[in-house]
């Protein structure tokens, strides 16, 4: 028999994927504290989305989160994040000494493992960011990003193409205690799964912890996985109820049931998920308790085989449906998926992950805005393609199509990177963000602290610093959660008006949250008539 690990990924990639990742801590910790009496031990327990969004739209700091995660899933858990290289959690490339700042505060706030990924597969990334990680006493699973490119397409994304860029990890010496290959949209065929495990296997030799990520968004996870499996992968990742499925992570019980009767099974710390059946079912009850007052977006449960001609990661996908359904242009979700599939074909096959899976679904957003106004499909070259084209995120996979790079140039008014800056890797480009956020943290009469400075590095954007506003108790509350329920005042206890005096009954309540100085509580307002 041969134990496959797995890491539970319900409480960041299923919050990511269902909600956009706006979920509030103490609404879901009972469920952190059932999973760890049913045994599980090693949790994705933050980063990625789950870093901008809880301030940005909870209300919340996320160092305080992972060390309340920390104190409720127990000293000895495992607890993972999510980096984007040299992005790590931001959506640009951040500076040097941020890149170092981030891997010391994850470190200090309990977590004990971060999977670091470039979107481009541009190993350049993975260097710098990888050796901060081990540097700070982390452990560093080093990733080869995966999906299936459109119909036509050919040049990348098959297993030669993988195989090489872990051999380019390899060969650039780039430090490592565990390797995943990751697929955020869930499109790649379950055969060429096999095929590039089987070989990352040989390459690695029969010691590496070897693992895979995937999306059930297209239907295909859990086939993936047995693929994977079959390949000489050690390691998976899966959600649980009701946080798993659709765009999230495949279910840990449809992986249980689909390993029966083979030589492989789920391993639970020094247990295997057999043996604690029972215990799993009753936090996956708890968990269900802790969000039922969310409101569950139907594209986020669904199969959507269309993902397999655009690749949209579930991560990202109810992001922006909740943003069109925001802007009430969700009408036009069918058709900017179908015109991402050219931004993919012509961009140059950076993997669809964030922060291109946005850069994809920005431009085709607005080209399918351009064509219905009647302009001209490349009238605006977004901020994040055009700059991708450029080369300021990297390297590209294959060469973006040369038409598209010219009209980023014009209207960017930006050279290609590489005709300015020659070989340097973008970082080296950009100033020290210690100083400037120091600088910016002082001008706004804010304390100055490592967690401070990070948070404002981290979340500086072209309209504004979101930390700022975050430090200085600005905050936007967009948490998905159910609207309460209309409420009539019962008529036997409402008073007679009095002469010439309208009666005043409730019309309904509504929940907010409010923030101040790090401190948050629940509000009930009701609304007369």
């Amino acid at each position: 028999m041969k134990r496959i690990l797995f890491q539970d990924t319900s409480f960041r990639d299923g919050f990511q994927s269902i909600f956009g990742a706006r979920v509030f801590t103490k609404d879901f910790m009972p469920a952190v504290e059932a999973a760890r009496e049913a045994g599980i031990n090693h949790f994705e327990a933050g980063g990625g989305a789950r870093y901008q969004a809880l301030y940005q739209n909870c209300g919340e700091d996320a160092f305080d989160m992972m060390d309340e995660f920390r104190r409720v899933a127990g000293p000895k858990a495992r607890l993972q994040t999510l980096a984007r290289g040299i992005n790590v959690v931001a959506l640009d490339a951040q500076p040097r000494d941020m890149i170092d700042l981030h891997a010391k505060m994850f470190k200090k706030h309990g977590m004990t493992r971060i999977r670091n990924f470039d979107a481009l597969n541009d190993v350049n990334n993975l260097i710098y960011s990888g050796q901060c990680i081990k540097n700070a006493g982390l452990e560093h699973e080093v990733v080869v990003t995966m999906m299936e490119l459109p119909p036509g397409c050919t040049g990348a994304h098959d297993a030669d193409f993988y195989i090489k860029t872990l051999k380019d990890i390899l060969d650039a010496g780039v430090p490592f205690d565990s390797v995943c290959f990751k697929d955020a949209s869930g499109t790649s065929n379950p055969h060429k799964v096999y095929e590039t495990m089987k070989r990352a296997r040989a390459l690695l030799g029969p010691d590496v912890e070897l693992r895979i990520h995937t999306h059930d968004t297209c239907g295909t996870g859990i086939s993936q996985y047995v693929a994977a499996i079959e390949g000489g992968v050690d390691g998976v990742c899966l959600a649980r109820k009701p946080l798993s499925g659709g765009t999230s992570q495949p279910d840990l019980f449809s992986l249980f049931h689909a390993l029966k009767g083979t030589d492989y099974k789920l391993a639970l710390g020094d247990s295997i998920v057999d043996d604690n059946i029972n215990k799993i079912m009753e936090a996956n009850n708890v968990a269900v308790e802790c969000m039922k007052d969310y409101e569950f977006p139907p594209e986020a449960l669904q199969i959507s085989s269309d993902v397999i001609f655009s690749p949209m990661p579930g991560g990202a996908l109810t992001a922006n449906t909740l943003m069109m359904r925001e802007t009430k242009t969700f009408h036009l979700y069918s058709k900017v998926i179908e015109n991402m599939s050219e931004c993919v074909c012509r961009g140059g096959f950076a993997t669809s992950v964030t922060p291109v899976s946005q850069f994809y679904f920005q431009q085709a957003y607005v080209n399918t805005v351009n064509k219905n106004k009647g302009l001209d499909t490349w009238a605006k070259m977004t901020d994040g393609y055009g700059k991708m084209l450029l080369g300021y995120f990297g390297k590209t996979p294959v060469e973006p199509d040369p038409e598209l790079v010219k009209i980023a140039e014009e209207q960017l008014k930006l050279p290609v990177f590489s005709k300015k800056y020659g070989d340097i890797s973008v970082v080296d480009i950009l100033e020290p963000g210690i100083p400037k956020a120091t600088k910016l943290l002082q001008e706004n009469n804010l304390k100055v602290t490592d967690e401070n400075i990070f948070i404002v590095g981290a979340l500086e954007t072209k309209g504004g610093n979101k930390g700022i506003d975050f430090l200085k108790g600005i905050r936007k509350i967009g948490v998905p959660k159910k609207k309460p329920a209309v409420q009539a005042a019962p008529a036997a206890a409402a008073p007679a008006p009095a002469a010439n005096t309208a009666a005043m009954q409730v019309a309904g309540t509504s929940t907010y949250r409010i923030g101040l100085n790090g401190q948050s509580w629940d509000v009930q307002v009701s609304t007369l008539k």
